[in-house]
């Protein structure tokens, strides 16, 4: 099975400092739902791992979260592809539970969901948060420039886990799944 996880804000939509509260906030990040679908496409199953704190914070409920979701799957599916999974965690950065990146609970689901080991498996995010993650549970973490990346990447030289520091860097989510897709073929 190829399977791939992506994270949400600044990868696949625009991030925002005050929060995805709403399907009209949620705005794709140009060419992140064709990239989703060519990965569909080359027989890629894709998976979602996502922070939502805002949900802890009481600054949307369940409902405005299923709503963006919607949005999301309409989109891709409008598209050509589909989304296999959407993980979220709702909880505090306070909370110190397992499944908020960098802890891997969120691919520890998708692992035993998808009935597979995430060894080799892309994890695609903008911050260091995600990569941490990805390479706990052995995945090859890309980081993107777009949403928070940008800055993260300043930080790569700094890090002391060899495999988030030599992760591959892209602009955004298209780059990253033609490079991919390439390296494939």
């Amino acid at each position: 099975m190829k399977l791939i996880i992506l994270d949400r804000d600044g990868v696949i939509n625009q991030d925002s400092d005050d929060y995805i509260k709403s399907p009209h906030e949620w705005q794709a990040i140009p060419g992140s739902i064709e990239a989703i679908a060519l990965l569909c496409d080359a027989g890629y199953s894709v998976a979602v791992a996502t922070n939502q704190s805002g949900l802890g914070r009481g600054l949307f409920d369940l409902d405005a979260l299923e709503a963006i979701h919607d949005k999301m799957r309409e989109l891709v599916e409008d598209a050509g592809g589909h989304i296999a999974g959407i993980y979220y965690c709702p909880h505090l950065p306070t909370d110190r539970c397992r499944c908020r990146k960098p802890e891997p609970g969120l691919l520890d689901a998708i692992a035993e969901d998808f009935n597979t080991t995430l060894t080799g498996v892309v994890f695609i995010g903008d911050s260091l948060k995600d990569l941490q993650a990805g390479v706990e549970r052995q995945c090859r973490p890309i980081l993107l420039r777009t949403g928070k990346g940008a800055s993260y990447e300043k930080r790569l030289p700094d890090e002391l886990n060899e495999q988030v520091r030599n992760a591959e860097v892209h602009d955004d989510l298209a780059s990253a799944v033609t490079s991919l897709l390439l390296k494939r073929s």
